[in-house]
């Protein structure tokens, strides 16, 4: 069974990308395709956005949305079939898309993000030509109105999805834009836009949502406890049964080490010694020692709390004890970075860090690490530790969220079953990651084991195409019910 589906969304790959959910909402659509649903994303029209549509024409015009004059156009961008709003006084502005250069959120994201929103659903209800979405697909906060502008429309209207990237990020308000927000009177309540006084875009979409999905079983499970629902838990506990986790996969024809033109020399699982000189290559470029016996672990993440990067600078003596090495691929906390950066400057040739972002870097590292570590405090999903897997980097990581769901430990009894990938650690705390470096120092000293993790990561499916099949069925059984 066919279905029409309309994705909005914040960011997209490869047109604009600030974290994990512009490599969702890039890929999952072509996979998606491959089951027979027809997915066109809207996005914002920032200026990165506008510059690298291939073809476009207006397809939708608003005289008046959030302060000035907006389009839709329609466009074709790297062969994929597009929805973009044109709206200058929202979106056309140098730098990051949520926060402006002096690290603070941009004063007007309630108008911006409401404005996407009530564009997706106009989109949704009229449609466009022969586009008639029968489910919206609504990704984060961004466009966490939707479900409820969908919700007061007069039916027959599509149903609508709600996927939760990362409960942290609610898009909270103060309750005097809600009159801004074109919505009838009864949206705000306690069922509704209504949070601890302000209002929030996040439990919008949760509370008006026909489904509402997030990105790992186990995060599903976590986030309806008071410990991990973020304020949210009791609302997704009582929306449990229309609640579904379902994990995320990666791009592996963007990440893949057999023809990634990045590396130093590609490689498949059955051809893992070209990784020797990824490694060789990455520790003169990181200006690390030239030891090919030193376990070199590395980070490739934000440096924030939320990853564990404070708990990571506490467990260096671990590393330092094992001869192994560290180096570390990230922005994120200023406190953070300058105490990274003050590591690397005590361990010459040990420690290396890069405060930077850098696309081609993180897959050169991918290619040539032993190991990843991730110790995050929480973890929806994850898409580092899926990549690690596929390159024979063997993933460290926090038993939480996502990470639980996709790294087999290599404890003993999985070791005696050929099915450990990786090293879990629980709690998360600086002293169990410090056991979970000294385990993976131990199991380095093992070089068949090693190899024959590497072999099991490698061979893990981390692709779309189970996600892919999940969300179709959801999908079709959505637009066969009754609206």
């Amino acid at each position: 069974m066919s279905v029409s589906v309309l994705a909005v969304a914040s960011e997209v790959y490869p047109l604009l990308k600030t974290g994990g959910l512009a490599d969702v909402t890039g890929a999952l659509p072509q996979a998606l395709a491959a089951e027979g649903i027809d997915v066109r994303t809207l996005v914002p029209g920032y200026p990165a956005v506008l510059r690298d549509i291939d073809e476009s024409n207006v397809v939708r015009q608003f005289a008046m949305l959030h302060g000035g004059p907006a389009r839709v156009l329609e466009a074709r961008v790297a062969g994929a079939r597009m929805f973009v709003l044109d709206a200058p006084q929202l979106f056309d502005r140098p730098g990051n898309p949520y926060v402006a250069s002096d690290g603070k959120p941009w004063a007007d994201n309630a108008s911006r993000f409401a404005a996407l929103a009530q564009a997706g659903a106009t989109i949704a209800r009229d449609g466009i030509g022969d586009f008639q979405p029968e489910v919206v697909h609504a990704h984060d906060w961004q466009a966490g109105l939707l479900p409820a502008y969908l919700h007061f429309m007069p039916p027959p209207r599509p149903r609508s999805v709600m996927t939760i990237h990362n409960l942290a990020f609610q898009g909270l308000f103060p309750a005097s834009v809600f009159a801004s927000l074109e919505l009838p009177d009864q949206a705000f309540g306690i069922d509704g836009l209504e949070y601890y006084g302000d209002i929030g875009y996040l439990k919008a979409g949760i509370a008006f949502a026909d489904s509402v999905t997030t990105v790992s079983p186990t995060y599903a499970a976590e986030i309806r406890t008071p410990e991990g629902g973020m304020g949210l838990d009791g609302l997704l506990r009582k929306r449990s049964q229309v609640l579904v986790g379902i994990r995320n996969g990666i791009d592996c024809t963007v990440w893949d080490p057999a023809n990634d033109g990045y590396l130093a020399a590609c490689y498949g699982d059955d051809s893992r010694g070209a990784r020797r000189e990824n490694k060789s290559w990455l520790q003169r470029r990181l200006g690390l020692d030239a030891d090919a016996r030193a376990l070199l672990f590395i980070v490739v993440s934000r440096l924030t709390p939320q990853k564990g990067s404070d708990l990571l600078l506490e467990a260096l003596p671990a590393l330092q004890r094992g001869g192994a090495q560290l180096a570390v691929l990230g922005t994120g906390d200023m406190e953070l970075e300058r105490r990274f950066k003050a590591a690397a400057e005590a361990n010459p040739g040990r420690v290396a860090v890069e405060t930077i972002f850098d696309e081609s870097l993180a897959h050169q590292m991918q290619g040539g690490a032993d190991a990843l570590l991730m110790p995050s405090r929480f973890e929806p999903c994850g898409l580092t530790q899926l990549i690690a897997l596929r390159y024979g980097a063997v993933p460290i990581v926090a038993r939480v969220g996502g990470l639980a769901d996709t790294v087999v430990d290599a404890n003993e009894m999985a070791l005696a079953a050929d099915a450990g990938t990786g090293v879990q650690f629980a709690p998360v705390s600086s002293e169990m990651l410090e056991c979970a470096i000294d385990r993976t120092c131990d199991l380095w000293r093992d070089p068949v084991e090693w190899q024959r993790m590497q072999t099991r990561g490698m061979r893990t499916d981390v692709s779309w195409r189970a996600p892919s099949r999940a969300y179709a069925t959801l999908f079709r059984a959505l637009a066969s019910s009754d609206g």
